[in-house]
């Protein structure tokens, strides 16, 4: 038992040995060995690495994929128009030098990104200052961001990585000069609305006008179409009284007469005293020669 328990142990320490002497490496990683605090090696290439056990030798172990840093914060910068602008970016990253890389901000990859945000924000402001705000925000925004990568390209080698891609994402004007540029454009959306409107009353009395004067013309000449059209009844009324009465006038005096006493006597209780042997009551006196001659 006793020799089973030794193997036991022995293989255990073995074991243990083993797994402090071995390591796997990540194709997605770089390994950086460690002897009594100085870099020892550094392993690219993935798969079963072997060192000695600690305290001699340690590994640390670093991201190599593409790392991306925006901007902490948003800084105005001026313009060649001395205008205030302000940037938001993002820079594109990895590490091609792990020895430099861990001489210069350690393993922690957030103290490089602490030391590497003022050094873009310095790029953009040296870039940005000899363009105005159009190249900035439309005509030059590509060469803004190739510029700025060229003069971190240099830079970097000191932080043992590389740059892969310079991006920006917003530029806008600071808070006090958009409130500004939204105010003077609102103005102007008013001043062209109002215009709009001024025309159009202008035009919808125009409208109003040249419709009264068309309804106007359009009464006119439907009253005069009217009058002639009645002057012409009118004349065929004549010319029929003028016949019918000159064939017959007894009756033409008859007629008239009647149309006399219609005029007269209008309501029911109109009353009118002449004299019997007037004009007025011969016909009726003589019954135009057809009524008898007591007749009253």
């Amino acid at each position: 038992m006793n020799r089973i328990g030794a193997i036991v142990a022995g293989a255990l320490i073995l074991l243990m040995l083993a797994s402090s002497t071995l390591f796997i490496v990540d194709q997605r990683q770089v390994a950086v060995v460690y002897a009594l605090g100085e870099i020892k090696e550094v392993i690219t290439e993935p798969g079963l690495k072997f060192k000695l056990p600690p305290p001699f030798q340690n590994v640390v172990f670093l991201d190599k994929r593409v790392q991306t840093l925006d901007s902490p914060e948003t800084r105005p910068i001026f313009t060649a128009e001395k205008k205030s602008v302000v940037i938001d970016w993002l820079v594109k990253w990895r590490i091609v030098e792990p020895r430099q890389f861990i001489r210069n901000s350690g393993v922690d990859i957030r103290n490089l990104e602490s030391r590497l945000a003022p050094v873009v924000q310095a790029a953009f402001n040296e870039v940005v200052t000899r363009r105005t705000v159009r190249g900035v925000l439309a005509t030059e925004r590509e060469q803004v961001m190739q510029a700025v990568r060229e003069r971190l390209a240099d830079e970097s080698k000191a932080f043992g990585i590389e740059i892969v891609d310079v991006r920006v994402k917003r530029v806008d004007f600071v808070a006090d000069i958009t409130d500004a540029v939204y105010r003077r454009m609102e103005s102007e959306r008013k001043q062209v609305a109002n215009e709009l409107r001024s025309q159009g009353a202008a035009d919808g009395e125009k409208i109003r006008a040249d419709a009264d004067r068309q309804r106007e013309v359009i009464i006119a000449e439907a009253y005069r179409d009217a009058q002639k059209i009645k002057g012409e009844g009118d004349a065929q009324a004549s010319a029929l009284y003028a016949d019918a009465f000159g064939r017959d006038p007894q009756f033409a005096q008859f007629y008239r007469s009647l149309e006399a006493y219609r005029a007269s006597f209008r309501n029911k209780s109109d009353v009118m005293v002449v004299d019997p042997n007037s004009e007025f009551f011969k016909t009726m006196r003589n019954g135009g020669g057809a009524a008898p001659a007591g007749g009253r």
